[in-house]
């Protein structure tokens, strides 16, 4: 039986290929399109899975789509008339494209799609625990899912044994910790449902100053995690921003500018919306486990991406063990959605596990070279092991920085080891090169550490695999690697295991021969606004655009000493608007 998961629409489109209950084939629509965010119909990654399976849509049984459009609009409608006239603006917006399209989910995907059959639907908060749970390592496990919104719910609780779940409690719309902290990322003039990331990385360089502030004014914050917003204060429910003037009067500032200076108000705030997003999420895990008495927790929903609250929940939750969806955004929803129509929906028993990432397209050494010969580029092609020393040699010796382009590519929003951005992380000023000449991004910015998962523990304090990049620890005091150790001594890290990316291990250990160090700067290969690099000419084209040194493709390696220039009739830093 073939299940087709949709995510679309919203944020972040992706389609995954469940083929008798094990997932074949899933990819977000961004890379293909190479549009940021593209909430479109992934037409082209429901491709790229179908012709991984070897299939058409004829022999898809089923799609599902990991949202109910009609509660969502329900919900929507509900809002706009409990907030109205102030959500006359917005009102306007939204109707046109919820009338043309986003309401008849079922025929567009029969008439994009040329699909015939039957189209199932998963609600919001069902496909992001489906997608933590199902493909758990866990028999039996907590669920705690938490984002923006679904359809009603933005936080819920429930409970995995074998291959069902349910969710036993629900936070709802206009209550929310995704959206309290979008709104933090409005304010601090960062892009919303796309930078959220930068205040988790913003927040070492402050003081939560402002924290019992949020929770006597924004926040009514419960033992239990729940917790109510004041609406007063913000207007994601009426308008077209996230805050309204309520908001800045109380803490004395403007909405500050895009690209303007972080003053020390600012730090203080990212560092005071992570300091609360850390504790209300630390309470609800508490409380998970106080009434469900289970020792594993399976978490999604794009608040489960904050790795910083993720490391404290290990050291100072009650839950053993954590597993976190590594697509835990929406467009994790895609594969949840899927995995829900299959154990919980038609009842069959779990088959698949997780245990890695690399679930995109991938390309042949021929391949590549029939690209690189097109494209008139210099190279050479090494053997296997030829490349991983070369490679190694490069990082150590020519301090060069290195695209890595191997294997399939990631499912997830992180890069982990198959399309890569790779520096010596013993060399601090690769931290602002790396930023600054390569992604083109704030200085501010960390970089997380990639170190084979065996010798994780000699450098890092955690006690754990950690190969999604989920997880947020500190570096041990005697191996502050300066280009991977934050202001606060902390790192994102991950773990490396050869059963995972053999490649990708290899090449660490033998960097560690040279140098002593199992460690690499892993950065995505993209720049600021660009998805990541999904075929070898992406890779190519973000190689010559940047001041990249090196890149790898497969077995080829080519050195930008050697490359002609690259003549282009548009300004490509215009085209992804670094964002």
């Amino acid at each position: 039986m073939n299940i087709l998961g949709l995510s679309c629409f919203y944020h972040d489109s992706a389609a995954a290929l469940l083929r008798d209950g094990d997932l074949v084939a899933a990819a977000h629509e961004e890379r293909f399109t190479r549009k940021r965010h593209d909430p479109d119909l992934p037409k082209q990654a429901v491709r790229y899975c179908l012709d991984a399976a070897g299939i058409g849509m004829d022999d898809v049984d089923y799609v599902v789509f990991y949202d109910k459009p009609f509660v969502k609009f329900e919900r929507i409608l509900l809002t706009y008339l409990a907030t109205f006239p102030r959500s006359l603006a917005s009102f306007t917006k939204a109707m046109p494209v919820w009338l043309r399209e986003k309401l008849w989910v079922p025929q567009v995907i029969q008439r994009e799609l040329d699909f015939d059959g039957e189209v199932l639907f998963s609600e919001h908060h069902q496909s992001h625990a489906a997608s933590a749970f199902l493909p758990s390592p866990f028999d039996e496990a907590a669920i705690l899912t938490l984002d923006g919104v679904g359809e009603w719910a933005t936080a819920t609780h429930g409970v995995g044994r074998g291959n069902r779940f349910e969710l036993l409690r629900e936070i709802r719309f206009p209550h929310s910790l995704g959206l309290l902290y979008s709104a933090f990322t409005y304010y601090l003039g960062f892009k919303v449902n796309s930078a959220e990331y930068k205040v988790m990385g913003a927040a070492p360089y402050g003081k939560p100053r402002y924290y019992d502030l949020i929770l006597k004014e924004l926040v009514d914050l419960r033992d239990d995690g729940s917790f109510k917003l004041d609406m007063k204060y913000f207007a994601y429910d009426y308008g077209l921003t996230m805050t309204n003037s309520r908001f800045s009067k109380l803490f004395g500032h403007p909405v500050r500018a895009p690209e303007s200076k972080m003053e020390e108000f600012h730090w203080d705030m990212a560092a005071s919306v992570q300091k609360v997003t850390e504790e209300v999420v630390l309470r609800m895990v508490r409380d998970l486990h106080a009434k469900t008495g289970m020792k594993n927790l399976c978490m999604a929903g794009g608040v489960a991406l904050n790795c910083v609250a993720n490391g404290r929940v290990i050291r100072e939750g009650p839950f053993e063990n954590l597993w976190v969806q590594p697509a835990a955004g929406d467009a994790g929803g895609a594969l949840g959605a899927a995995l829900f129509a299959h154990h919980n929906v038609l009842g069959n028993p779990r088959s698949f596990r997780m245990d890695h990432a690399y679930w995109g397209p991938e390309y042949s050494d021929d391949e590549i070279e029939r690209f690189l010969a097109h494209r008139g580029a210099p190279y050479r092609r090494l053997s296997r092991d030829e490349m991983i020393e070369w490679t190694a040699r490069q990082l150590d010796e020519s301090q060069a920085v290195v695209g890595w382009f191997q294997g399939r590519m990631e499912w997830g929003p992180r890069s982990l080891g198959s399309r890569s951005i790779l520096a010596d992380a013993r060399n601090e000023e690769n931290w602002k090169r790396v930023n600054l000449k390569i992604k083109f991004r704030e200085s501010f910015r960390p970089f997380a550490p990639a170190v084979l998962e065996e010798k994780c523990a000699e450098w890092f304090d955690l006690d754990r695999e950690s190969p999604y990049m989920l997880l947020v620890c500190q570096v041990r005091p005697d191996r502050r690697i300066p280009a991977v150790t934050h202001v606060d001594g902390s790192a994102r890290v991950q773990t490396v295991r050869r059963d995972q990316h053999a490649e990708f291990y290899d090449l660490l250990q033998a960097f560690d021969r040279r140098t002593g160090c199992p460690v690499l700067i892993n950065t995505s290969f993209n720049v600021r606004g660009e998805p990541i690099v999904r075929t070898p000419e992406d890779a190519y084209l973000c190689f010559m655009r940047t001041n990249m040194d090196v890149l790898v493709l497969g077995n080829c390696v080519l050195e930008k000493k050697d490359q002609p220039e690259l003549r282009e009739d548009f300004d490509w830093r215009e085209k992804y608007a670094l964002d």
